[in-house]
């Protein structure tokens, strides 16, 4: 994994897959509101997710009349963002007792709170502006097929409701049976399931609305546009000026932001080996002829990962579609191969073939035959960014005046990018948030966050209380008619 972690991200690939919400392209796809790069700004924002969009969203309405230059490499929100399933779901148990082991038990709190904030938020921003993603608050299931992971869940879960109170809507839970399980969520042979808040919502198109937002306020956003590196302005008349170096020249700035996620290295050395990049697959599936509606988001958890699958609701056009992705742990060394891989247009045979056949195994006996046109809709790739410590990197570079980043989410930013970006909006004009976690701060911890060595996403690990002779949940346990424990 230290070598992994070592492999320089470089430039977002020049022709990645196309992901099931960019077909149709966003009609801001290609757009660039200059047609050449202005040579100064106010605020330079590198990223075009929903980190940037939201930075630039905050800025705005705190600075109206500010200059703000988005630059992106490819297309708009053609990166982790326009690449995810849609899932706003922050599974806050299964990481609360490491974060209060880690950074105590109000720091705990705080990143839980935040999590179901930044749900709340989302859906409700896209409500407010009549933003058109198919935005849907619905309730979630993990269902579990571990015992270690059913153990810990239950302890994390009690542990939550006694810190934060059981009617804090962060801590809140329902616990089913293995019978349950089965008659409410159609998963023969788990153990049991939790069920919380979440959501979903085509996050390409919720991004790109905020973007629409900003261009009307006077956000310049120039797409195709990759930064190859940035540096201090060699100037002595102002030595805070940052310089943002791309191949149609470049463009200087008091205040460089930049919401580049797993790519964030190659513009920033100092973070190589504390955000790196993981290459994440998703497949678009067609569900099968007797599967009965699914009025739930689902997780799928074993030993050694999850998966994770999203149900069309109701209203679209493309109705009880299952985008279904994940599956790293099934791959050799827990899917150490993909940390570090940053080819968006390549797909991994052998991820394919697991996912292809994820959905059904997991419906086993309520699936059904494949419908008439064939299982597989679209099937896709993207970049994630995985930090030593389970955490987005949030506000100051230390030692550089006027760099920012927020970055590093973990495959978890569609409950985290919203908030972070007030956040480091907040930062950058001194304000204090009590409500915004301290570790998730650059330099936080006296420095210690940037000197942390990267083992894997911390949410892959498999939980210390392993059962003795606990088997790995693998392909062909999934693949089995209902898994079972050993």
């Amino acid at each position: 994994m230290e070598e992994r972690a070592k492999i320089p991200p470089g430039l977002p690939h020049p022709n990645p897959t196309v992901s099931y919400w960019q077909d149709s392209p966003s009609s801001i796809a290609d757009h660039r509101t200059t047609p050449s790069l202005p040579n100064k700004a106010d605020y330079v924002i590198v990223g075009s997710g929903i980190s940037g969009a939201f930075i630039a969203y905050n800025l705005l309405e705190t600075h109206p009349e500010a200059s703000i230059v988005m630059l992106e490499a490819r297309q708009a929100c053609s990166g982790a963002t326009g690449r995810n399933g849609g899932h706003t779901k922050a599974a806050s148990y299964r990481s609360f007792l490491h974060h209060e082991t880690e950074f105590g038990t109000d720091e705990a709190v705080r990143i839980a709170r935040l999590e179901y904030a930044n749900i709340m938020a989302t859906h409700a921003f896209a409500k407010e502006q009549g933003i058109e993603c198919d935005s849907r608050l619905c309730d979630t299931a993990d269902v579990i097929y571990s015992a270690a992971h059913w153990e810990e869940g239950k302890r994390a879960i009690e542990r939550m409701r006694e810190v934060m109170g059981a009617e804090d809507p962060a801590a809140k839970y329902e616990i089913f049976d293995a019978k349950e399980t089965e008659e409410k969520f159609f998963c023969p042979g788990a153990i049991g399931a939790f069920t919380y808040q979440a959501g979903s919502l085509s996050a390409y198109a919720f991004a790109t609305g905020v973007l629409k937002l900003c261009l009307e306020r006077g956000l310049n956003l120039l797409t195709n546009t990759p930064a190859l590196s940035v540096s201090p302005a060699p100037s002595t008349s102002d030595p805070q000026l940052w310089t943002t170096w791309t191949p149609r020249g470049a463009i200087k700035a008091p205040n460089l932001i930049l919401a580049t996620n797993g790519y964030t290295p190659h513009l920033l050395p100092q973070l190589q080996g504390l955000i790196v990049p993981l290459h994440g697959q998703i497949t678009a599936q067609r569900p099968g002829t007797a599967l009965p509606p699914l009025n739930t988001t689902y997780s799928f958890i074993y030993t050694t990962g999850y998966e994770y699958a999203i149900s069309r609701p109701p209203s679209t056009s493309d109705a009880g579609t299952i985008l279904i992705g994940g599956g790293l742990g099934i791959l050799p060394a827990h899917g150490a191969c993909q940390y570090g891989n940053t080819d968006d247009s390549a797909l991994n045979p052998d991820l394919s073939s697991y996912l292809y056949s994820s959905a059904s195994s997991r419906f086993a006996g309520y699936w059904g035959d494949d419908d008439a046109a064939g299982r597989i809709k679209r099937e896709w790739s993207g970049v994630m960014g995985a930090t030593a410590d389970g955490l987005p990197y949030v506000g100051a570079v230390p030692g550089e005046k006027g760099l920012w980043v927020c970055a590093g989410f973990n495959g978890h930013g569609m409950v985290l990018c919203l908030k972070c970006a007030e956040a480091v909006v907040g930062m950058m004009e001194g304000r204090v948030m009590e409500w915004f976690p301290d570790v998730m701060s650059v330099g936080s911890m006296g420095g210690e966050r940037l000197g942390r060595k990267f083992e894997g996403r911390v949410d892959m690990k498999m939980p210390k209380a392993l059962a003795p002779g606990e088997a790995m949940f693998g392909e062909s346990e999934a693949k089995a008619e209902g898994s079972k424990e050993i």
